[in-house]
């Protein structure tokens, strides 16, 4: 069933000429690659507290998703059936297994945390957070590189950290003295995820000689996704301790957080192919997005209070 549905999109994608496969690509590369940057300048600039929250609820979904992934180990659309041919250059940057979607639940608690703190205030951003999501999780589909149990799951998983995170904020509101507790424990479960992903077992299936799927390949986003959750403990860490800042809309502030991202932006896009290189594809993944999420987290904040002293 979920390969006649994901057909019946390549059909319709046949049927008008490929003519929103430039959007879809568009919308699944903005939600992996630079959604986050939008993220930390709510932390640095606008509250806060819903920068923690939507941090928090992002990086604790990616590193459960990584290691579910991982767990699973389901080949994609087109390995499971030749007949599924993938829209755009979409097979290149859809890295991985299959189930979970890593895009979806990058996109779920990020929008979905916006959405959530935007309510109130201004509901039509709340909408479109939520149009987004849904958008997000058909492209995948619409490209042909997740099921669509793929995008459903991965949804119903950022939904579930997003309510798990926002009872846990509520509880250090009035235990703050237990945080260092979760940032210790996040940190262990994140080095058990980097060792679990690495010496489970992986299937081993040869096609005419060669290994239809390699493992060594597919644990690179798992490394990724938990480096992102180890940094935010660490950095959370750090900042709570010895940095210490607050947002304030103040134009100083908000030009320092414009920068800020604009660095953000440059990180995302020089850091991975070196990295890589020379730490290896695991290793290179994981260094990036902790350096990433450290930067968010912790050293940009250092440089923004260090500005509003001035």
């Amino acid at each position: 069933m979920d390969i006649a549905y994901l057909l019946w999109w390549q059909d319709f994608r046949n049927s008008i000429n490929d003519a929103l496969t430039p959007f879809m690509e568009e919308v699944s590369l903005f939600a992996v690659t630079y959604l986050i940057i939008i993220v930390a300048f709510i932390y640095w600039c606008v509250n806060k507290r819903a920068g923690l929250y939507i941090l928090s609820s992002f990086t604790g979904a990616k590193a459960f998703n990584a290691s579910l992934k991982l767990t699973v180990c389901a080949y994609r659309p087109w390995i499971r059936d030749p007949r599924i041919i993938p829209a755009g250059d979409a097979i290149t940057t859809a890295t991985g297994y299959s189930f979970p979607s890593g895009h979806t639940i990058t996109a779920t608690p990020i929008y979905g945390g916006i959405a959530l703190n935007t309510w109130k205030k201004m509901k039509w951003l709340s909408i479109i957070c939520l149009a987004l999501i849904a958008v997000t999780g058909i492209s995948r589909n619409y490209l042909g590189v997740h099921t669509p149990q793929d995008v459903v799951v991965a949804m119903i998983e950022g939904f579930v950290f997003l309510f798990a995170m926002h009872k846990l904020s509520g509880y250090l509101e009035k235990h703050p003295e237990k945080e260092n507790i979760f940032l210790i424990a996040g940190v262990i479960l994140g080095i058990i995820a980097i060792c679990y992903i690495t010496f489970k077992s992986y299937p081993m299936d040869y096609v005419n000689g060669g290994l239809l799927v390699d493992p060594k390949k597919m644990m690179k986003d798992g490394y990724g996704d938990i480096g992102f959750f180890i940094a935010f403990c660490v950095g959370r860490f750090i900042e709570k301790t010895w940095i210490r800042f607050e947002p304030k809309l103040e134009t100083k502030t908000i030009s320092a957080g414009m920068a800020g991202g604009l660095i953000l932006f440059f990180l995302i896009r020089l850091l991975g192919s070196p990295l890589k290189q020379y730490l290896g594809l695991q290793w290179g993944s994981f260094a990036n997005t902790f350096i990433l999420m450290l930067f968010i987290m912790a050293v940009w904040p250092a440089v923004m209070k260090l500005i509003q002293k001035r």
